[in-house]
């Protein structure tokens, strides 16, 4: 068929206004009457039926509008109209016509005056519905032709047939129409060979992968059923390495109705939705009551975690957020992230340290918080190996002086975020972190001990963050960019992984858990070896070119993440996600004296005696691969 110009265009204008759709529709009910008549009566007849006609036009068009009106048959896009639309044309038009019939009936009855046979009427419903109905489907045939010849499209199965016809549906009838399907993938025997809305049903096999090259798939559209078994099973390898897209489709629901815009319901899959754990769920209304209407403090507050618990907060009406970061430009697009989606709340946006302690104390005596959220820490485990006395006066001296101002301010809860890296630390960075949760658990113990809860101290630590600044993912996505190589540090290396959005939304259900002095931990699930995740990574963006470089393990790395979650060294809590750690415990005078001088030694600039000295606050401090190893 050749492409023509001018109904390109047509079909390339957004949305007809709803006006010229009735017109059209009116002009279908007319000639549809003049139809009826030609077919019921003689030539002769007709021409002698003039006002006969008129008036049975004009009570047709106008019983039809009011109708019409109803169902809003003519406020649909033509272009995009599916058997819904038919439907209401039907039904409006059904109940239009039997008024006309009652009405001419009536009239017959009363006044012995017939203005249109029934079978007059009878032929015009008939015509009217086909012509209403087919004109449609030729606009909306037209449409995804023309579409079609103008726009790349993937040739697309869909993996999963109990959601999948609805997903067909809604991508047929996308404003982006950038799939063309071209069959579906099931795991059941029953539907293997049969054919659904027009296209092949395949049996997901050894055969699949053959079927997609003879199809030239492109594209493969997971449904929500079949999403996790997408994470257990090697079907996401297997199409990977055809070089296929992987797209996967939220639950049906209201998303799915209207314009079904597919850039808002299907997205292109991510490493982070490839991991073979399970989601972690968290009922976020048991912690709503403490977050509603409160003054929250959040450090960090422009970090990949401190962003993120800022976003779960804003969710709760907090009365107010104060948000504080050193980092100018990530805090400069926090705060115009803030006037895009959450205007209505007042969220001061403060450059600050947390280790000046006069600062922080002019912050929390003008705002006085009710709730703080403690993200703010260095936490790149190779620049606090060379960079010490930083890691003791940002994390540690930063971490005191804010838990300290939450007992004088009178801070409900105090949160602080630390890591997996405080258990058994074997560098700086994770050292730092524990020396921060020994000063908080002592200090909330030292505060039980006097009879004084008015502030709750709790403590959270999680392993590697999937997407947080500075994580292996951003890396490895810009080394596959430039080419590569990907540098991966040794084969063996393993890692514990959670989303953003799950670690904050665990530090929040923590924070509303228990009793002042506990550390808690969550569940990570199973590791993941590194070099597995850049090789999937390296499949995801359809490269072949690049490769993997083995860097060797960089000063302060363990080859294996400590376990954070054993029944040896936890206690269980009302979530089977969140544990509390069971560690050593301090005096809170002895200790906050050992803390004291570790922080004015680290003014010194002597790295290898502030690391004795943690070393001596933390025994169980013994470093990897690191000038300091002699320190042990």
């Amino acid at each position: 068929m050749k492409e023509v110009p001018f109904l390109r265009r047509i079909f390339s204008t957004r949305i007809l206004p709803s006006w010229t759709i009735l017109l059209f529709d009116i002009s279908i009910l007319i000639f549809s009457v003049v139809v009826a008549f030609a077919l019921r009566f003689t030539l002769n007849e007709v021409a002698s039926m003039g006002r006969s006609i008129r008036i049975t036009m004009a009570i047709v068009v106008v019983v039809n509008l009011i109708f019409f009106r109803l169902f809003r048959t003519y406020s649909n896009v033509l272009r995009l109209s599916s058997f819904v639309d038919v439907m209401h044309i039907f039904v409006a038009l059904t109940l239009g016509f039997l008024v006309t019939g009652a009405a001419s009936l009536t009239c017959t009855w009363i006044w012995d005056w017939t203005f249109s046979p029934l079978s007059v009427l009878m032929i015009t419903y008939v015509v009217s519905f086909l012509l209403l109905a087919t004109s449609r489907m030729a606009i909306k045939m037209l449409n995804d032709y023309f579409n079609q010849s103008v726009k790349t499209q993937l040739n697309t199965y869909i993996y999963g047939t109990q959601s999948g016809m609805d997903i067909a549906k809604a991508v047929r009838t996308g404003v982006e129409h950038k799939f063309h399907i071209r069959g579906f993938i099931t795991d059941e025997p029953d539907l293997a060979g049969k054919v659904m809305m027009g296209v092949n049903v395949y049996r997901n096999d050894e055969r699949l992968i053959e079927r997609i090259r003879q199809d030239r798939v492109d594209a493969v559209i997971v449904s929500p059923d079949k999403a996790e078994l997408l994470k257990e099973s090697d079907v996401a390898d297997r199409l990977l390495q055809e070089n296929v897209k992987i797209f996967l489709a939220p639950e049906v629901s209201d998303d799915w109705t209207g314009d079904h815009r597919e850039a808002r319901v299907i997205k292109e899959v991510q490493i982070e939705d490839l991991l073979g754990r399970d989601p972690i769920k968290i009922n976020m209304k048991e912690i709503a009551s403490l977050l509603e209407g409160k003054r929250v403090l959040i450090t960090g507050a422009a970090g990949s975690i401190g962003s993120e618990i800022m976003r779960q907060v804003a969710r709760f009406n907090p009365y107010q957020m104060i948000l504080i970061d050193n980092a100018e430009t990530p805090l400069h697009d926090i705060r115009l992230e803030l006037r895009k989606k959450w205007r209505e709340i007042e969220a001061p946006t403060i450059i600050a340290n947390c280790a000046n302690k006069a600062r922080m104390e002019d912050i929390f005596r003008q705002y006085q918080p009710e709730y703080v959220f403690h993200a703010a820490a260095y936490k790149h485990v190779p620049m606090m190996e060379d960079n010490v006395s930083e890691a003791i006066q940002n994390n540690v001296l930063g971490a005191k002086v804010m838990a300290d101002l939450a007992v004088k301010y009178g801070v409900s809860r105090f949160v602080m975020v630390s890591t997996d890296k405080a258990v058994n630390p074997s560098n700086v960075m994770g050292c730092s972190k524990r020396i921060c949760e020994i000063y908080v658990q002592a200090l909330a113990r030292k505060l039980q001990k006097e009879g004084n809860n008015k502030t709750q101290f709790i403590t959270t630590r999680f392993g590697n963050v999937l997407g947080s600044n500075g994580s292996v993912i951003p890396l490895f996505r810009r080394q596959i960019a430039a080419g590569g190589p990907v540098t991966v540090t040794h084969p063996e290396i393993i890692r514990y992984f959670m989303t953003i959005p799950e670690a904050c939304q665990l530090v929040l259900e923590a924070g509303s858990m228990g009793k002042s002095g506990e550390i808690y931990i969550f569940d990570m699930g199973k590791p993941v070896k590194i070099v597995d995740l850049a090789k999937r990574m390296i499949r995801l963006s359809g490269r072949t070119d690049v490769k993997i470089e083995f860097t060797g393990l960089r000063h302060g790395e363990k080859l294996y993440e400590e376990l954070l979650a054993t029944r040896e060294n936890t206690k269980p809590t009302s979530h089977d996600k969140i544990m509390i750690a069971t560690v050593r415990e301090y005096e809170f005078e002895d200790i906050r004296e050992e803390i004291d001088s570790l922080i004015d030694e680290s003014y010194l600039f002597d790295s290898m005696r502030t690391v004795a000295k943690m070393k001596d606050l933390v025994p169980e401090f013994k470093s990897l691969n690191s000038k300091y190893s002699i320190l042990d």
